[in-house]
């Protein structure tokens, strides 16, 4: 029997950090998230994802690997066959993989190559309740609500249940814990859509919130040379008539949305301590990124803003029994790429490529220890190159104006406003530097919610050359990797060049086999030469 753990991943989408009650926010009601960091994980405070969109995060969290290396820094660019990710290679190293179809991952038009990295894969398509959306519509376009993403309280069936795609997979999920296969251990990804936006969320999650007790919202009209992208959004959403009223019931509704990511989340837990599991797996609960929630005016995301509203991300890790866990939260700097090093390390998989994660083991055991001095993200594009549909959203061959993201995506057509960008974030500083457009500098201490860039006044130039120096030698370490596998200079045929003056005739087909085998030329030339006298 294979005792090795099974490495369980809880991957809800778009949830912000300070959406759990346990990192300070007083309106939010995540109970089981709560427990856990208490009793049996540790929950780290400040652990940043690699990209504030989907498919760039995972691609890294995956790898272990920054998006710059491999140029995962698009909506559009995902792992092709070249590459390899934590799933295959747990696949490979024998544990079974269960992943539900959320496919942000792996290029999906090469045929079988999905399937190369999972044992299964649930595709769902069961589940038809939601089809109405929520209670608030969206109206005619210029109504305040057309572009908020906010569609309020889904209704529930005759049973009193409303059962969406997040619920037919988490069900499908627990089949898979129930039934694991014999002799194998379980490698098991379940990607939630949940809390991503449209805002919306059944009884008793819609009312779960305290509205009373919501932390202050960052309101624009406070801030100080905020990016161009933000304010290029703002202009489009036309969300200019939205009162604090409205701002309280949406970002109300989002904790409500995570608050049932964590009922979820107990019912998967709760489920491996029915099948006999729990205590034999490591489990891994994070976010791809976060959430404006209406911070600096703005619902949804952006791709190359990055305050910790978007970057901060939830990670729990639940180590095995026995493994000697120091419960509780950790304030040390951590990235995503150290989620693919952990779990690799608990499972005891030698990853197949260079990678940039630094296992959270020893954390664990002791959450003091230090980890990083300073944490990345980056987005955004350089000029000419296409992110998602921008270049064509205003036009009918992209992403059409009823959408709900047709304002990102026009954004996203100034090149100045989606420049690309790299944030290097310190427990003080947070430094953002772009190719071209406007560069941002917060002083955390004095400003922790980001609303003054003092990028270029008086008394940062040594801050900024500090951190600007640490950028720099940052992407110069993590530029590009060198394959663990090497390629030969030197064909079959070349290899049979150069060889064949010294091989007798009769000995030549012996010869030729050997190098079809894969012998090299310096070993042939050393044979040759020692067995026929040939100099």
């Amino acid at each position: 029997m294979d005792k090795r753990p099974n490495i369980i991943i809880f991957n809800p989408d778009q949830m912000r950090a300070d959406s759990m009650a346990h990192l300070g926010n007083p309106a939010s009601k995540t109970p089981f998230l709560d427990e856990r960091a208490e009793t049996d994980a540790v929950s780290f405070r400040h652990a940043f994802c690699q990209n504030p969109v989907c498919v760039p995060s995972r691609c890294s969290f995956s790898t272990g690997l920054y998006p710059h290396v491999n140029g995962h820094r698009t909506m559009t660019h995902m792992l092709r066959e070249h590459e390899t990710s934590l799933f295959e290679e747990l696949k490979n190293a024998g544990y079974y993989v269960w992943m539900n179809a959320r496919n942000d991952l792996v290029a999906g038009e090469v045929p079988g190559l999905v399937e190369r990295h999972a044992s299964e894969i649930y595709y769902g398509g069961g589940a038809s309740a939601g089809a109405k959306g929520g209670d608030v519509s969206r109206g005619k376009p210029g109504d305040k609500q057309f572009y908020s993403h906010y569609a309020g309280r889904l209704a529930r069936d005759e049973n009193g249940r409303y059962y969406g795609p997040d619920d037919e997979d988490l069900d499908a999920a627990i089949a898979r814990i129930k039934n694991k296969p014999e002799g194998q251990p379980l490698c098991l990804f379940l990607g939630l859509m949940n809390p991503h936006p449209p805002y919306q969320v059944e009884e008793p999650f819609y009312s779960s919130a305290d509205r009373g007790k919501l932390p202050p919202r960052v309101r624009p009209e406070e801030c100080t040379g905020r990016p161009d992208i933000e304010a290029a959004i703002r202009a489009r959403v036309g969300m200019e008539a939205y009162t604090e009223e409205d701002w309280t019931a949406l970002r109300a509704c989002y904790l409500g949305m995570c608050s049932k990511v964590d009922d979820m989340f107990r019912q998967l837990c709760e489920a491996l301590k029915e099948a006999g599991e729990y205590d034999n797996s490591a489990i891994f609960f994070l976010s791809d990124h976060g959430d404006f929630t209406g911070d600096y005016g703005l619902p949804e995301k952006a791709q190359n803003s990055f305050p910790d509203c978007l970057t901060n991300v939830p990670l729990l890790i639940k180590p095995p029994k026995g493994f000697g866990v120091d419960a509780g939260i950790s304030d040390s700097l951590v990235e995503l790429v150290d989620f693919y090093a952990t779990a690799m390390d608990f499972a005891g998989v030698a990853p197949t490529h260079t990678h940039y994660g630094r296992s959270l083991k020893s954390v664990l055991h002791d959450r003091t220890l230090p980890v990083r001095d300073f944490v990345t993200c980056e987005g955004g594009r350089n000029p000419g190159e296409i992110h998602c549909d921008e270049f064509h959203a205003h036009g009918p061959e992209g992403t059409p104006p009823e959408s709900p993201y047709w304002p990102r995506h026009f954004a996203q057509t100034d090149p100045e406003a989606h420049a690309k960008g790299f944030m290097l974030r310190t427990a003080d500083w947070k430094l953002v530097t772009r190719v071209n457009g406007k560069d941002e500098l917060y002083d955390l201490k004095a400003d922790p919610k980001e609303k003054h860039n003092v990028f270029g006044q008086p008394g940062t130039e040594a801050v900024t050359a500090e951190l600007k120096n640490r950028q720099l030698l940052w992407l110069a370490q993590t530029a590009d990797v060198v394959p663990f596998d090497y390629d030969t200079r030197f064909s079959r045929e070349m290899i049979w060049a150069k060889v064949r003056r010294l091989v007798p005739p009769e000995h030549e087909a012996e010869i030729r086999e050997k190098i079809d085998a894969g012998a090299g030329l310096f070993e042939m030339i050393q044979e040759c030469r020692k067995r026929f006298g040939k100099a």
